[in-house]
């Protein structure tokens, strides 16, 4: 049932936001310039990497020494509102019909973070990653990391068909409502560098 829900769904919504699609791609083609796609090897089911779609949101703007500039620096403001709107999620629902992800799920996060989770944080793996999840629909960014990976395992634990709808349906009035998209004082979410960590 959750994965006749995920291709069903998002078969629909590419269709229903096609033109929503083909808007982004077109602003982020003319502001920001090419690729319009950003993408990303992650851990999927059972950590199988699999490369993430999302709509670019960032320049590439480099500083002398040829290093990429910090993230605030490269985040212009269309790219801060593509995010805030969650833009850049919708490419997502390709990798769902996919079936790299799911609908609802744990987040898929860096490759780089597996060998830096204990061994209940990855449990987070057992199930497909989604698009949300509980961590999504309860904080988002501005939860610790221990909090979002209890979370995850939470879900792990209890997830079902009833349970992905509501947080669907939660999600929706998070993204209308346009709450937890950046954590507080940064413009990206600070990286993960182990459990009990300052960025935690």
């Amino acid at each position: 049932m959750k994965r006749l829900l995920d291709v069903v769904v998002s078969a629909v919504l590419l269709v229903l936001f096609l033109p929503l699609l083909a808007g982004t791609a077109i602003v982020i083609r003319l502001r920001l310039g090419g690729p319009v796609l950003f993408t990303q090897v992650r851990p999927g089911l059972h950590e199988t990497p699999f490369t993430l779609y999302k709509f670019r949101t960032m320049t590439d703007a480099r500083g002398p020494d040829g290093e990429l500039l910090p993230d605030e620096q490269r985040l212009p403001p269309v790219g801060r509102k593509i995010r805030s709107l969650s833009l850049d999620e919708l490419p997502q629902l390709w990798n769902v019909l996919r079936g790299d992800l799911s609908l609802v799920g744990p987040r898929p996060l860096l490759m780089a973070y597996l060998p830096l989770y204990t061994e209940d944080q990855r449990r987070r793996h057992l199930v497909r990653p989604g698009i949300t999840g509980p961590a999504q629909v309860s904080g988002r960014n501005n939860l610790s990391w221990e909090e979002t990976f209890r979370l995850d395992t939470a879900y792990v634990d209890r997830h079902s068909v009833a349970g992905d709808l509501w947080i669907l349906v939660r999600t929706a009035a998070k993204v209308l409502q346009r709450q937890d998209v950046q954590q507080q004082g940064e413009a990206t979410r600070r990286p993960f560098t182990g459990s009990g960590s300052a960025s935690s």
